[in-house]
C-alpha cells in the first residue's frame, strides 16, 4: 500500500494518525511544536485518504489492515502514537495488539473500543450518521444539492470547505466511507469480542463541542488501560480540538510525551 507520508524533525518517533474525513493536514498545528521539542514527527495519510492510494472494495479498509500500514512506517524502536477520531480508534487497536511497538498513546475524541459498549442512547443519537454511511445511497445524499447534507454534518469543522472539495473527487468519498462500512456495521454489536487492555501510558482528550462522540466513552477508557491513565476535557473546542485549541492540546501532548 502506497501511503503519502511527511516526516519532520529528529528524535523519538511520534506518529500522528488522522481521522475522517481528514488527511495528515489536520495535524499542521502540532507538527512544528513537536519537532521543535525534539521529536521525529511522522504524519501519514491513511489508505483511501489524502494523497495515499485508494484501494477499491470495503474489505481493504479493515482496521487491522490500516494498523499494518502504520507499523510499516515505524522503526524497530517503540513509538509514541497520537490519534484523532478514526485515527484514535486505530491507535487504540495498534496499542492493544502490538504493545511492544508503542511507547505511549494519546487518543483525541475516541476512547478505547471496549468503552463504547454497551452503547447509550446519547451515543446512538450523536452517531446517527454511522448508520447512514452503511448504505450505498450515502454518497449521493451527502453530495447532492451542493453537498448540503455534508456541509450540515460538518457544521463547525475548521476545514469544511476543503473536505467538501476533496470529497467531490470521483471515488474519494466511497474510499473514505470504507472505514465505516468495513468496521462499524450494526451487526458488530452482536459480537462479544473485545480488545485487550492497553499497557502503555495513555492520555485521553475530549472536547465539549464534540457533536459526534460522548465524553463517557473517553472517561471509561481508563478501565481498559493498565499503564498510567490521564483524562483531560478541553473546553470550548469542536470535535477538531487540535485545530480549535492547539496551544492547550500541544501542551498536554508534550507533557504526556515527556512523562
Amino acid at each position: 500500500m502506497k501511503l503519502a507520508v511527511e516526516t519532520t524533525g529528529e528524535g523519538p518517533a511520534v506518529l500522528l494518525v488522522h481521522g475522517f474525513p481528514d488527511s495528515g493536514q489536520v495535524w499542521r498545528k502540532q507538527v512544528g511544536p513537536l519537532a521543535e521539542a525534539g521529536f521525529r514527527v511522522i504524519v501519514p495519510d491513511l489508505r483511501g485518504f489524502g494523497a495515499s492510494e485508494r484501494p477499491e472494495g470495503v474489505e481493504h479498509y479493515r482496521v487491522t489492515l490500516l494498523v499494518d500500514d502504520l507499523l510499516e512506517l515505524l522503526d524497530d524502536e517503540p513509538a509514541h502514537i497520537v490519534g484523532h477520531d478514526w485515527g484514535a480508534g486505530i491507535a487504540w487497536v495498534l496499542a492493544a495488539l502490538h504493545p511492544d511497538r508503542v511507547r505511549s498513546l494519546a487518543a483525541l475524541s475516541v476512547g478505547h473500543p471496549n468503552a463504547a459498549r454497551p452503547r447509550s442512547i446519547e451515543s446512538r443519537q450523536k452517531a446517527w450518521y454511522m448508520l447512514l454511511f452503511q448504505f450505498e445511497e450515502a454518497e449521493e445524499l451527502l453530495l447532492r444539492d451542493g453537498a448540503r447534507l455534508l456541509r450540515e454534518w460538518l457544521a463547525d469543522a475548521p476545514d469544511a470547505d476543503r473536505y467538501v472539495e476533496e470529497l467531490r473527487e470521483p471515488g474519494a468519498l466511497t474510499a473514505r466511507l470504507g472505514l465505516y462500512r468495513a468496521n462499524l456495521h450494526p451487526r458488530g454489536e452482536l459480537e462479544r469480542r473485545g480488545l485487550p487492555p492497553v499497557a502503555a501510558p495513555a492520555l485521553g482528550l475530549w472536547s465539549t463541542g464534540d457533536r459526534y462522540l460522548t465524553e463517557a466513552e473517553m472517561e471509561r477508557s481508563g478501565e481498559h488501560v493498565t499503564g498510567a491513565w490521564r483524562y483531560e476535557r478541553v473546553e470550548g473546542a469542536s470535535h477538531w480540538l487540535q485545530l480549535d485549541a492547539p496551544e492547550r492540546v500541544n501542551r498536554l501532548l508534550l507533557e504526556h510525551l515527556r512523562s
